[in-house]
């Protein structure tokens, strides 16, 4: 017996079973209608989210007291294992043991095993999946965002923002949209082949993997396994070793949704493996695609390893991105408000925060002054500990040292440095990595400050002279990444958006791309490939292209002139040409011509 899959199989299946009897239209037309409402009520049913439970960490539980660890590490001296540690406060979190060659193979294993079951399921199992999933994080956000923070020192708005409502809209977009790019498409065919029809279809590519980054734990860890699974696929994910504890809860909660909806679990594997064994999995001949999130440096590594059994690679490298800001702006107060949190949320280290705001010489000096006071006002320390905090923990101190040498070395090319600069000692915290909230203003293009990505709480502004300066001053570095535009003057932005070397730009708003599921990527040293949209989702797949006859009856014939051997070769470029002229003539004269060639004149 067939079963619909879909509303519209479903009346396809009402019609072919009213040819068998004579029914009035009328009846028919209700009969379908009142069908196909139910059909849908019950469809729409069987996609209702379930609940499920999954053990919360005891260190997200209120009142727990981790031992601070004095000099925090991830390594440990006589151990592989990794030392998992709260930034924020040196509290340790546990130790995580790291995979190694033979464990990745076994993860490959476990998801291609399961990936095969999967690869036949509907469209509709696999949203139902998703909406259990993004039911449990809507109900349990307090415990995703204590774990986030817990692991990478940010504060809680900042992991909301930042961690939940990205996954909730990129889970929300992929129920809604998913199903329409990835289904199959007619294309258009031509007037020769006008009895061919053609369709691409989008097929799961198998087991892909993903290599993320620290700075967004639940999302970026999340955000591949949405699309890879909805795509069909099974995948495994890389996380940092610098926020491995809390990867174990949050890919517990992915397999939390499987399993509730009955479906191997094994699908998707979350790995850490320190550096020497990280080749091993990117250079891996099962793994089908490869989504990379990280630094330029290893994205070179990455892609070399990748090249051994030829793995697509989709590859998000950071960027330097640049605010400008026009003359003619009125808002102030609310565009200097977006700067502030586009340039300190969690602490600067978002790939596609505001590592630059330049501005035309008009509005400089208004920008500067709105924002001291701000900075000044800026809070440090750990938001789990107490309501009063703005800004929270740096990842680890590593980059403070030279992140001291570049703002020491902009002051005495003639940058001013009106708040912070250095490493801050809190003292609730002696063992958390906080750098202080930095104001560093009249920075040029010349100083190495203004091309390197600091990933930082540091503000950097510019004084452009005018716009094209302005342009020229934010395609200065080798990163093109995102960017925003703040002003009046439609044609002044819509230059800024033609202009600016970036794959993304905001205008009058900071970094919304990411929040309507666009296509995220960069150009030049901010690398290539998309992810998120249509176009990521698509990524994913093996797209196939597929001819066939549009009718039993007619097909491709060789005619005999063309068929080998060739029988007279003269003979048979004149009626190649021919055929050429037919299909491909702008005039009804060429057309002709064509014609007259293939009959043989």
């Amino acid at each position: 017996m067939e079963t619909p899959q879909s509303v519209v199989e479903a009346i396809e299946l009402l019609q072919r079973r009213a040819q068998w009897v004579q029914i009035p239209p009328v009846i028919w037309a209700t009969t379908a209608a009142l069908g196909s409402l139910l059909i849908f009520y019950l469809w729409r049913d069987n996609e209702t989210a379930l609940l499920y439970t999954v053990d919360e960490p005891e260190q997200c539980k209120s009142g727990w007291q981790g031992t601070t660890i004095e000099q925090p590490s991830i390594q440990l001296r006589d151990s592989s294992a990794i030392q998992c540690y709260c930034p924020a406060t040196g509290q340790l979190l546990g130790l995580v043991n790291p995979a190694t060659k033979e464990g990745i193979d076994r993860a490959i294993i476990k998801a291609s095993e399961a990936q095969k079951q999967w690869a036949a399921t509907s469209f509709s199992d696999r949203r139902k999946v998703l909406k259990t999933l993004l039911k449990f994080v809507l109900s349990h956000q307090d415990s995703i965002a204590q774990a986030a923070c817990l692991d990478s020192g940010k504060t809680r708005i900042d992991a909301s923002f930042g961690e939940i409502l990205v996954t909730a809209e990129k889970l929300k977009w992929t129920i809604d949209h998913g199903e329409r790019y990835l289904r199959p498409e007619r294309r258009p065919t031509n007037f020769l082949m006008f009895y061919k029809k053609n369709q691409v279809i989008y097929e799961p590519l198998g087991v892909v993997c993903a290599c993320v980054s620290w700075n967004y734990p639940f999302h970026n860890l999340l955000g591949p396994i949405i699309s890879a699974i909805f795509a069909g696929n099974g995948i495994i994910v890389k996380g940092s070793e610098q926020t491995a504890w809390c990867s174990q809860y949050f890919i517990s909660i992915v397999k939390g949704a499987l399993k509730a909806c009955g479906h191997d679990p094994n699908l998707v594997q979350s790995i850490m493996c320190w550096p020497n064994v990280a080749n091993h999995l990117t250079s891996h001949p099962q793994i089908s695609h490869i989504t990379f999130i990280g630094s330029r440096k290893v994205a070179h590594q990455v892609a070399e390893s990748a090249a051994k059994p030829l793995t697509p690679v989709c590859l998000e490298l950071g960027g330097k991105d640049a605010a400008i800001v026009l003359d003619d702006l009125k808002d102030i107060d609310r565009v200097v408000a977006t700067l502030v949190r586009g340039t300190f949320q969690a602490a600067g280290q978002n790939c596609i925060g505001i590592e630059r705001i330049i501005c035309l010489p008009g509005i400089y000096d208004t920008v500067v002054s709105k924002l001291l006071p701000i900075i000044e006002r800026l809070r440090i320390g750990s938001a789990l500990h107490s309501s009063e905090v703005d800004v929270g923990a740096c990842i680890s101190a590593a980059n403070f040292d030279n992140l001291e040498t570049l703002i020491t070395a902009a002051a005495k090319q003639g940058a001013k440095l009106l708040v912070g600069g250095k490493r801050a000692h809190v003292p609730d915290y002696p063992a958390g990595h906080y750098f202080q909230p930095t104001l560093l203003v009249n920075v040029d293009s010349s100083m190495k400050i203004a091309r390197t990505e600091l990933f930082a709480p540091v503000c950097v502004v510019m004084r452009a002279k005018n716009l094209d300066d302005a342009i020229k001053i934010a395609n200065s570095t080798e990163f093109g990444l995102g960017a925003s535009v703040f002003g009046r003057n439609t044609r002044d932005l819509d230059k800024v958006v033609r202009e600016v070397k970036a794959g993304m730009v905001s205008v009058n708003d900071f970094a919304v791309y990411y929040a309507v599921q666009l296509p995220f990527g960069g150009t030049k040293g901010s690398g290539y490939g998309r992810f998120a949209g249509s176009e990521g989702l698509r990524s994913l797949c093996n797209t196939k292209s597929i001819c066939s006859d549009r009718w039993s009856f007619m097909k491709t014939s060789i005619p005999t002139p063309l068929q080998l051997p060739v029988p007279n070769e003269p003979k048979g470029w004149n009626m190649s040409k021919g055929i050429v002229e037919l299909g491909y003539g702008e005039s009804p004269r060429q057309k002709a011509r064509g014609i007259t060639r293939l009959m043989g004149f």
